[in-house]
């Protein structure tokens, strides 16, 4: 009775990433209520600067066309507007971009094209790019909603590019050749290259050689090259500057076909504004542009949304205080996060970006396999009751991995969180200390030095369908209605 897009199963729900959704919705962890609760730390979510916002909102009231200030612009936002989307809010969008990225580079308002949130943009770009059968390039470990918003309405199929623990999950030209040149012998015909850029799971952003020689590649292939560049306000205080693509097209010693560069924004992660459904395509090629714009009118952003977002980010002072200010307060976190971690023996890779960190647990896996951290990960969220996520989710390709969020919670809830994690630390270890003293030692093959495995290789289809792809993910009260995290 219904389409085959309908029922199939392209909305990637069968995940492990989403199941654990489903455990923190059926048993969320509450100060008061519910302490004994699942807390949630699968979702990628700014809270930290709540009260910066809050502040100036109290000290604009009429920028809202719902307070008595605002009131009287009521009629003229309430009516029909043109889908371009308000003037005012391009003009807004265009400078914040440009600020959060030093101002060494600027961005056309008429380039601007609105979506409800980066997932429609993600499906809107692909619309425009490819037909069904076609296929993107994406390093792993990736976000594990683009198997959702790239694939389930498009067709458009994903090529993983395997990036490996043994050198920081860093992509590199020989990988991405391989797979592309994987995919032409599989006759299947690649569109594009997408890049996360910071990174989400990794919490690491790209250098300047490296994506100076991303755009080399699909220059040279003429293929397209998707930068989602939403983490890119979540830098570190005392971290490099982010390099954003749009720099480097720019720079007088990169020969590049800008019609093939697009960019992917939001105002969900940057700012912690994922109900506000603020999307942003930014492409350098004018019919991309033109088609975006067009099917733009299937998820604008409100106007009421746009009068009020432009009048925030039109203020310079209030702007930069929040760019500033966030990025001191992400830093501080993950400081405070990390050394809690390694105070009870657990390693992350470094990072410099993100409201996340991609957490080693490598040394708690009976075997070095997929299989042995969906072990884990069941114990932690079905007795730790924390919601992490599996690297597996991610198409990550060594086992061990996992995804921790720390920018979505108050500090008791993050010290709760943390204690949780020392009182398994150290029930596993008086657990290793028992069976050592009833067992031989058995040689660990990984090295906590680098956390680098050694292990079997496992092809990448394996991978696609390790256990992460779980049978049973619940189809109502689905936690893909969320913002994309």
């Amino acid at each position: 009775m219904l389409s085959k897009i309908a029922t199939s199963d392209g909305h990637g729900e069968k995940s492990s990433y989403f199941d654990g959704w489903k455990a923190y919705e059926d048993d969320p962890y509450h100060a008061t209520e519910n302490h004994e609760g699942v807390i949630q730390m699968g979702l990628a979510e700014n809270q930290l600067c709540f009260d910066l916002v809050q502040d100036w909102i109290k000290n604009n009231p009429q920028a809202s066309i719902c307070s008595a200030e605002g009131l009287y612009e009521f009629h003229d936002i309430a009516i029909f507007q043109d889908y371009r989307g308000l003037p005012e809010f391009r003009n807004a969008v265009a400078n914040f971009m440009g600020r959060v990225r030093g101002n060494r580079v600027t961005f056309d308002p008429d380039r601007i094209v609105m979506s409800g949130g980066a997932t429609g943009a993600h499906e809107t770009v692909v619309f425009c790019l490819a037909d069904p059968g076609d296929a993107l390039l994406v390093p792993t470990p990736y976000y594990p909603g683009f198997d959702r918003d790239l694939r389930w309405r498009t067709g458009v199929q994903l090529v993983p590019v395997p990036c490996d623990s043994s050198n920081d999950f860093k992509i590199t030209r020989q990988a991405l050749e391989a797979a592309y040149e994987k995919a032409k012998e599989d006759n299947i015909r690649i569109k594009g290259l997408l890049i996360t850029n910071p990174s989400n799971p990794l919490g690491t952003f790209l250098d300047r050689e490296t994506l100076t020689s991303l755009v080399s590649f699909i220059n040279e292939k003429n293929i397209h090259l998707i930068c989602d560049e939403i983490y890119s306000a979540t830098v570190f205080a005392g971290q490099p500057d982010f390099v954003s693509i749009s720099e480097i097209i720019e720079e007088d010693n990169v020969v590049c076909n800008k019609d093939l560069i697009h960019v992917v924004y939001s105002l969900s992660k940057d700012m912690g504004f994922p109900g506000f459904r603020v999307g942003i395509i930014y492409s350098y090629n004018d019919a991309v542009v033109s088609c975006a714009r067009k099917m733009s009118s299937f998820g604008l952003v409100s106007s009421q949304t746009q009068h009020l977002i432009a009048a925030m980010l039109s203020d310079n002072e209030f702007v930069d205080k929040f760019i500033a200010e966030s990025a001191k307060r992400l830093a501080n976190r993950h400081k405070h996060f990390t050394w809690r971690l390694e105070q009870v023996g657990i390693s992350c890779l470094k990072s410099n970006a993100g409201l996340f960190l991609w957490m080693g647990l490598h040394p708690l896996l009976k075997e070095q396999t997929f299989e042995a951290e969906m072990s884990l990960w069941r114990v932690i969220i079905n007795e730790v009751k924390l919601n992490v996520s599996p690297g597996s989710s991610f198409h990550c390709p060594n086992p061990g991995w996992f995804r921790v969020c720390f920018a979505n919670m108050d500090d008791l809830t993050m010290d709760i969180a943390l204690s949780r994690i020392k009182a398994f630390m150290l029930k596993n270890k008086e657990s290793a200390t028992t069976t050592t003293t009833t067992r031989p030692k058995k040689k660990l093959c990984w090295q906590a030095s680098n956390l680098r495995l050694s292990f079997s290789s496992r092809r990448i289809d394996d991978i696609m369908m390790s256990p992460c792809m779980s049978p049973h993910s619940p189809l109502v009260q689905s936690p893909l209605v969320r913002a994309r995290n």
